[in-house]
C-alpha cells in the first residue's frame, strides 16, 4: 500500500456520499460537470506522485517499505522540515497555488497529532492510539481529506460570549457503547465533495464550561457516512474551454457546509471527547497549526511568484515593461513574493524540536507570512485590475478565432509584442484571476484562511515575545 493512482482516486468518489448543487442531489462527482473537472485535475496530480521527476521531492519510502507522500513524514532534523517544504512547494507549483486544498496541507496536521499523540492520551489513551491508528489508515491509503473546524451562528451576541446555539451548531446528541451521535452543521468543508474523509475538529473558541461540553470533540469520518449531506455554493466551472477559463476549469475546489443529522461516529474515529480545554490546546501543543502554516507558505510563495509572472508577462506584451513607473508598481509585488520567500527560507532555517520530539518550523517568521498575506493577495489582484484595465473585458472568446469574425479578432486584439490569439489567452488568465468569481472566490478565500484578520493579530500579538522589547525600552529610560 501507499501512493496510490489517479484513477483510483476518481473511483473512490463514486460512492453514497449525499451532495447537493443547484438544488438538485448529485449523482456522481466525477461526472458532475461543475466538480469533475477539479477532481480530474486532483487526481492528475495524485498520478504525479508515481512520475520520476517528481516522486523523490514528493514522497518518501516509509519504514514498512511503502512508498507514501511527503507530507506524513515526521521530521526528525531540520533536513527533514526542508523536505516537506519542498514538497509543498512541488504539489503548489502544479496549479501555481491556485488549487489551495491539496491533500498535503491535512496531512500535515494529522501527521502533528500523530506525532505528538500522547497528548490526546490526556483524555483517553485510547484516543491517543485511534489517532496512529487513522494516520497510518490515511497514510497507508493516500486518501484525500477534508475539514470543518467552525460551526454557524445565529447571534453575534452569543459568539461573542463563547457559546454556541443548539439550533444549528454540530453537538453530541447520544454516547452509546460504540461510539456517538451527532447533529447539527460545521463551515466550510474547502473539497468536501471530492474527498474521500472528513476530519471534524475542534474551535479553538471553546469556553471551559460544562455547556459546552457537547461541542468539544475531534472525530473523522468517510464523506459517505450515512446522515452526513454536503450543500454546495454554486459551482465557478461554468463549461469553458482552458483557453476561455484557465483557472476555473481545472482548479474548481467545492466548497460545502456539511449537515450531520444523527450521524453515528464509532469510538475508533473519536480523537478528542467532552474536554473543552484540550480542543482549545489541540493545534497549538501539537504544532499542527505550525506544520499546517508550513504548507501553506510553500503555497503562496508559488501563487504569488505566479501573479508576478503574470504582471511581467501583461506588461511586456504591451510594451509597458519600459515604463519606469509601471517598473515600480510591479516591483512591490515582487517584494511581496521575496518576503513570503524570506519568511519560509527563516522558519525552515530555524527549525527545532519541539516537546515530542518531533522537529518544527520555528513559527514567528511563517505566522508573520499568515498574518500578511490576507493583506496581500487582494493588493496583488488590485494590481491586476489596474493594469488589465478595460482589456480584462475586452476579450474574445477562443471559438472567435475559428468563424467568420475570426479576421477581425486576428487584426484588432493584438499588441505591440503579442498575436492577438496570445493577447487574448494572457488576458483572459488575468481575467480569470482578478475578475471572475472563480477570482474572486480565491480573494476572499485568502482573506479569511485561516480566520478573521483581527482575531489572527491579536492572537499573533499574544504570542509575541514582548518583554525583550520592552526591555530595550526600559534600559534606555534607565539610563543616567
Amino acid at each position: 500500500m501507499g501512493i496510490r493512482i489517479g484513477a483510483d482516486y476518481l473511483s473512490g468518489l463514486q460512492d453514497d456520499r449525499d451532495v447537493w448543487i443547484d438544488g438538485k442531489r448529485v449523482a456522481d462527482v466525477t461526472q458532475h460537470p461543475g466538480m469533475c473537472r477539479g477532481a480530474k485535475t486532483l487526481a492528475g496530480f495524485i498520478d504525479r506522485q508515481h512520475q520520476p521527476e517528481y516522486q523523490e521531492k514528493v514522497t518518501y519510502v516509509d519504514d514498512d517499505g511503502d512508498r507514501v507522500a511527503m507530507s506524513f513524514l515526521i521530521p526528525k532534523s531540520k533536513e527533514d522540515i526542508v523536505k516537506r517544504g519542498v514538497a509543498f512547494y512541488e504539489w503548489a507549483s502544479w496549479s501555481n497555488g491556485m488549487f489551495g486544498r491539496t491533500a498535503d496541507y491535512k496531512n500535515s496536521s494529522l501527521m502533528a497529532f500523530a506525532a505528538a499523540n500522547r497528548f490526546l492520551g490526556e483524555g483517553q489513551t485510547d484516543f491517543a492510539q485511534n489517532m496512529m491508528n487513522y494516520y497510518d489508515y490515511v497514510r497507508k491509503n493516500d486518501k484525500v481529506l477534508t475539514h470543518t473546524l467552525v460551526n454557524p451562528q445565529i447571534s453575534w451576541e452569543l459568539a461573542k460570549e463563547g457559546k454556541y446555539s443548539t439550533k444549528v451548531a454540530l453537538q453530541i446528541v447520544k454516547e452509546t457503547d460504540g461510539g456517538i451521535v451527532v447533529s447539527g452543521a460545521r463551515l466550510l468543508a474547502t473539497l468536501g465533495p471530492q474527498a474521500d474523509e472528513i476530519e471534524v475538529f475542534p474551535s479553538t473558541l471553546l469556553k471551559a464550561s460544562d455547556e459546552n461540553l457537547p461541542f468539544a470533540f475531534a472525530f473523522a469520518m468517510p464523506i459517505s457516512t450515512p446522515g452526513m449531506r454536503l450543500i454546495c455554493r454554486d459551482t465557478y466551472d461554468l463549461g469553458k474551454s482552458n483557453f476561455d477559463a484557465p483557472l476555473s476549469s481545472r482548479y474548481e475546489e467545492m466548497d460545502s457546509v456539511v449537515i450531520f443529522d444523527n450521524v453515528f461516529v464509532p469510538w475508533e474515529r473519536v480523537f478528542m471527547y467532552r474536554d473543552p480545554g484540550l480542543c482549545n490546546r489541540a493545534f497549538a501543543e501539537t504544532n499542527a497549526v505550525v506544520h499546517m502554516m508550513h504548507q501553506v507558505a510553500a503555497g503562496k510563495l508559488a501563487k504569488t511568484e505566479f501573479l508576478v509572472g503574470l504582471l511581467c508577462a501583461m506588461a511586456k506584451a504591451t510594451g509597458r515593461d519600459k515604463d519606469m513607473a509601471t517598473k515600480g508598481q510591479i516591483a512591490e509585488a515582487m517584494w511581496m513574493a521575496e518576503s513570503v520567500r524570506a519568511f519560509l527560507y527563516s522558519s525552515e532555517q530555524q527549525a527545532h524540536a519541539d516537546q515530542w520530539g518531533t522537529f518544527v518550523p520555528l513559527r514567528r517568521p511563517i505566522d508573520t507570512s499568515r498574518n500578511l498575506y490576507p493583506k496581500m493577495y487582494p493588493k496583488l489582484v488590485e494590481m491586476i485590475q489596474l493594469m488589465g484595465a478595460s482589456s480584462l473585458m475586452a476579450t474574445p472568446c477562443e471559438a472567435d478565432f475559428g468563424n467568420e469574425i475570426s479576421e477581425d479578432v486576428e487584426q484588432y486584439f493584438q499588441t505591440a509584442n503579442l498575436a492577438s490569439r496570445d493577447r487574448v489567452a494572457l488576458y483572459r488568465l488575468a481575467h480569470d484571476v482578478s475578475v471572475s468569481g472563480f477570482g474572486s472566490r480565491q480573494c476572499l478565500y485568502e482573506r479569511f484562511f485561516f480566520g478573521p484578520q483581527f482575531i489572527m493579530a491579536a492572537g499573533y500579538y499574544e504570542l509575541y515575545n514582548k518583554d525583550d522589547m520592552i526591555d530595550k525600552v526600559n534600559n534606555l529610560l534607565s539610563q543616567n
